[in-house]
């Protein structure tokens, strides 16, 4: 058993990692989730997710997630609080993504302008639909909080 572990580390400290930042945006009791666009890596193609992106060395997480809202949806967000830190390994690189819940300051619901997405979904997390999108694989464990903690 010790073995596999060690085996485990190996592997996963060969893989180049990632740290990115997720928003969980509400708008009223619904949650902002993201459809991918094409991708050459195939386990993330046309998968949902929650918008964000990478961290640049000179900025923190908060200014990162406020930027890539911001570039990718053309969002203002205010971020509350975190949620959740998921590591995740891909086939080819190993991920470290840090969830906020966020909220936007809007009446109505927010005009969201994908500059990287196919498509976008509002939904209540306790909604079965939710659960059932075809979720990229470091979202899954963010799905599952949200959908317990309704």
């Amino acid at each position: 058993m010790q073995s596999e572990k060690t085996d485990e580390r190996k592997r996963m400290a060969a893989k180049k990692s990632i740290e990115v930042v997720a928003a969980v945006i509400y708008w009223e009791d619904k949650i902002l989730c993201m459809q991918r666009g094409q991708n050459q890596r195939a386990y993330i193609s046309e998968k949902w997710e929650f918008p964000g992106g990478k961290i640049e060395a000179y900025e923190s997480q908060e200014t990162a997630l406020k930027r890539e809202i911001l570039e990718e949806l053309h969002l203002a967000i205010e971020i509350k609080s975190p949620i959740l830190t998921v590591h995740h390994e891909y086939p080819d690189f190993n991920l470290i993504m840090h969830a906020f819940e966020c909220h936007t300051n809007e009446d109505n619901e927010p005009i969201i302008t994908r500059t990287e997405h196919l498509d976008h979904l509002w939904l209540n997390p306790c909604e079965p639909s939710f659960r059932s999108l075809d979720w990229a694989g470091a979202d899954i464990p963010i799905v599952a909080v949200l959908a317990e903690s309704t």
